[in-house]
């Protein structure tokens, strides 16, 4: 078992133990390993951690030799958001294309699948699925991430994700509580505001939750979003009603609540990191997730010293934190149990299994063909020029993963061209950059984007076979030569709609 440092006093080790931070670097650093010895429960990983899954695995292995029960999460979605294939694409397709094939089977054999690898890489906590409704089109940063805006769909497929991923030993952490997807701020960026009632929030938003807590959903991670109908003064992170009067004693939730990352600027543009971790806690949160942007001691130390001060203070029961604490260390026990029934599950540093073609066969589901109004379509034999209108990645997907159809069609069609183009003149640029080949024409929520529309106006004018591959959410009217809805940016979903283009497979096989 875990031994602690001599020194480190019970109020110190709760305080340690409800933090989860990041780090960077891809091996585990000196002061983390110190941390892990303290008292610190919980490490989350992001893109900067991974570089192999081998080398993931023995960065585990290296912080379970100082914690046995330590949790290591990681924010791996698949689809948009993946982390363990962070600069190749996902082999997984996310969750808008799971909804759009709606087979919940398929969706827990990918939960599963994705679980599996996790778990023999060693990470025993996924922050995933998203159960938002996306019921706003115009939402900058759950979109693909979302299942759908039906929340009965949402709702049986949150529920199959969160099966099977813990099916594979993994803990499913259900979010963004109490719902983001009717939202048209990003939260990484400032406060959301949600202004429905509380009736329209019971029927839509919480349906999916209701149905994660049924399926047993280890933990629940909650939004940094602005609810009046249910608190008028504080997000749901930091609110009391919502975190303890809603989710624990109306839901009748008794697992782990994980909130969202507190460096985000819709907490610590208004409240601080510091004050933000000591209210949230107060209000019900057992982990606070930090480390998306600060991953050093220094933010462990300013946190940990934040709640012990608040502690004893007065400002947040002694007791409460306790009770977070010990949340924490029952997971952490689950996940030990859960790692050992698993057949093939290991965190030892062992050789790490391949993804199998669930997310493959997912992808080519979830391809929604819409030819155009001319003659037949005819599948591209000669290299295209692939001209991808890329707009500005948001953080939760960030920037460094690859996405498109480009790799795939040069691998089916070699000599195929690509550029990415954006902003005003986008259109005309691609253009000149084709020349004379095929233009395949490669959007991502177009809807959301006049520039973006105004470009595949001025290639279909000019070039009317141009073909369209929609990698977003397919809101706006199909157009083009052929148009190709793939419901997410998943390097699979990206192959899938290059076998259709290059004819390697039927349009209409399953």
């Amino acid at each position: 078992m875990t031994t602690f440092a001599s020194g480190t006093d019970t109020l110190t080790r709760d305080a340690l133990t409800v933090l989860q931070p990041g780090f960077t670097g891809t091996t585990a650093p000196d002061w983390l390993l110190r941390r892990l010895g303290e008292g610190l429960a919980s490490v989350g990983l992001f893109g900067r951690n991974i570089a192999s899954p081998e080398q993931l695995a023995a960065l585990t292995a290296q912080l379970r030799a100082e914690r046995d029960d330590v949790l290591v999460a990681i924010d791996e979605e698949g689809g948009d958001v993946t982390r363990l294939e962070v600069r190749a694409g996902s082999s997984y397709p996310g969750n808008h294309a799971l909804g759009a094939v709606d087979d919940p089977e398929l969706t827990r054999e990918v939960a599963h699948d994705l679980g599996r690898r996790l778990a023999a890489c060693g990470v025993n906590l996924n922050w995933a699925p998203s159960a938002d409704v996306n019921s706003n089109p115009g939402n900058p940063v759950i979109g693909v991430r979302s299942f759908g805006a039906d929340p009965a769909l949402v709702a049986r497929h949150t529920a199959a994700y969160v099966t099977g991923l813990q099916a594979a030993g993994v803990a499913a952490c259900t979010k963004h509580f109490p719902g983001h997807g009717d939202t048209a701020t990003d939260s990484h960026h400032a406060l959301p505001r949600i202004d429905v009632s509380a009736a329209d929030l019971a029927a839509r938003e919480l349906t999916p939750f209701r149905a994660a807590i049924a399926a047993g959903t280890r933990a629940v991670m909650s939004a940094h979003i602005l609810v009046p109908a249910l608190d008028p003064e504080r997000p749901a992170t930091l609110s009391r009603r919502i975190l303890t009067g809603l989710l624990r004693e109306e839901l009748g939730y008794d697992g782990l609540i994980v909130t969202d990352g507190m460096e985000m600027q819709a907490i610590s543009a208004g409240y601080g990191i510091e004050r933000g971790s000591v209210l949230a806690v107060a209000a019900g949160a057992d982990a606070i997730c930090v480390g998306g942007g600060l991953a050093d001691d220094d933010t462990v130390r300013r946190l940990r010293d934040a709640l012990v001060g608040a502690v004893r203070a007065g400002e947040l029961p002694e007791e409460r934190l306790a009770e977070a604490a010990a949340r924490v260390r029952t997971l952490a026990t689950w996940t030990a149990g859960a790692t050992a029934r698993e057949p093939g599950g290991r965190a030892d540093g062992g050789p790490v299994a391949d993804a199998s073609d669930v997310g493959l066969r997912a992808a080519r589901r979830a391809l929604r063909i819409t030819p155009g109004t001319g003659r037949p379509f005819t599948p591209l034999t000669e290299a295209p020029y692939v001209a991808a209108l890329t707009p500005v990645a948001n953080i939760a997907v960030g920037d460094e993963t690859p996405w498109g159809v480009a790799a795939e069609l040069l691998r089916l069609l070699p000599g195929t061209g690509t550029g990415s183009f954006s902003g005003d003149g986008a259109g005309p640029a691609a253009l000149a950059a084709a020349g004379s080949r095929r233009v395949v024409a490669v959007v991502r929520d177009e809807h959301r984007h006049p520039w973006m529309a105004a470009a595949l106006d001025a290639l279909l004018a000019a070039r009317p076979d141009t073909l369209v591959v929609e990698m977003g959410v397919p809101q706006a009217a199909p157009r083009g030569a052929l148009h190709l809805a793939t419901h997410g940016a998943a390097r699979v979903c990206g192959r899938a709609a290059a076998e259709v283009i290059a004819g390697t497979r039927p349009p209409t096989a399953p």
